[in-house]
């Protein structure tokens, strides 16, 4: 069994970097998941702000669809139910978190994404996209609320009862990012855009984005206790 980390932290200049690389897809697995969080925790003890990224092309590809072949009901249930509190935990994180999208963003990768406070991506052919009902999975009602907060409701459509597979041009447009740069200049660009976070004032940005996403995250607890409800139900 390989000993490499799933995820990694450094801190530099007031700069929490998490990056997530398990040399394949970047999947949401328990570990995964767990490794984020322990990530988390150090970020929030140094303060300052958080970019999370993945590795080369891959943000995430989503949930760990072994765990789903496995029929482990109890290991599927840790896996889904963590998911959702990480979205949830990054939408109310006292921190600004920045994105460094290096690749793909799919499903759960896709709704960490959107969980952040302010998205970079790259040039090129990556995609974007909540592709559950394209696999024979219903989207999860937190998915649906991450998603609603940063899109139209015509590209929310598309997303959720369509699958359908956003281009990076097309991400920008639609809300899943906020600008793009080339792949080499990706963490110079996210640097800077942290560096520029840390002039703020950190308690006044904590209680703002409490302020601002008031009724989402009530609404999102709601959601996380429901999709709970279903998943232990196995529906």
């Amino acid at each position: 069994m390989s000993t490499v980390p799933l995820v990694t932290y450094e801190y530099s200049d007031g700069i929490s970097t998490i990056s997530m690389d398990d040399g394949k897809a970047n999947v949401m697995s328990v570990e995964m998941v767990a490794g984020i969080n322990a990530a988390l925790d150090q970020a929030e003890g140094n303060g300052g702000v958080v970019i999370i990224t993945g590795r080369d092309k891959m943000f995430s590809a989503g949930f760990d669809l072994g765990v789903f072949k496995s029929g482990d009901s109890e290991q599927t249930f840790s896996m889904l139910s963590g998911g959702a509190r990480l979205s949830e935990r990054l939408l109310s994180f006292p921190l600004p978190t920045f994105a460094a999208c290096s690749g793909h963003a799919i499903a759960m990768g896709c709704f960490l994404l959107m969980s952040t406070d302010y998205r970079i991506g790259i040039e090129g052919d990556s995609k974007f996209a909540a592709n559950e009902v394209a696999i024979g999975m219903t989207v999860p009602h937190f998915a649906i609320r991450a998603l609603r907060q940063r899109l139209t409701p015509q590209q929310l459509n598309k997303a959720v009862n369509f699958a359908h597979y956003f281009s990076t041009q097309e991400a920008v447009q639609s809300g899943f990012l906020d600008e793009l740069c080339s792949a080499d200049q990706l963490t110079e660009v996210a640097k800077t855009r942290a560096s520029d976070a840390l002039k703020l004032d950190a308690a006044a940005h904590a209680s703002s984005k409490l302020r601002l996403r008031e009724t989402l995250l009530q609404e999102i607890a709601r959601d996380i206790e429901r999709d709970c409800e279903g998943w232990r139900a196995g529906s």
